[in-house]
């Protein structure tokens, strides 16, 4: 194997740990369904400051990490075939 394999490997690993951990620190999303159910109000601002929440920030991290491995997986999947 050459040196770009383990380094293609390495980046991969450590992208899809730190993915796995960023997606179970989210809450789930059937906490939402309850206020729907009852007819509660989730919010007062309805969603206006959701980018600015820790839950927000973390669905924008999840969001960039993933397009971050799909362009690893893309160059690695490039490379081994062309060389």
């Amino acid at each position: 194997m050459l040196w770009y394999h383990y380094v293609f490997g390495g980046v991969l690993i450590v992208a899809s740990i730190i993915i796995t951990v960023v997606v179970l620190m989210q809450e789930g999303r059937s906490q939402n369904l309850s206020g729907a159910i009852t007819g509660g109000a989730n919010s007062v601002d309805n969603g206006r400051s959701k980018g600015r929440t820790i839950e927000g920030k973390l669905e924008r991290l999840t969001k960039y990490l993933i397009v971050v491995f799909f362009v690893v997986v893309l160059a690695a999947f490039l490379v081994f075939l062309f060389v």
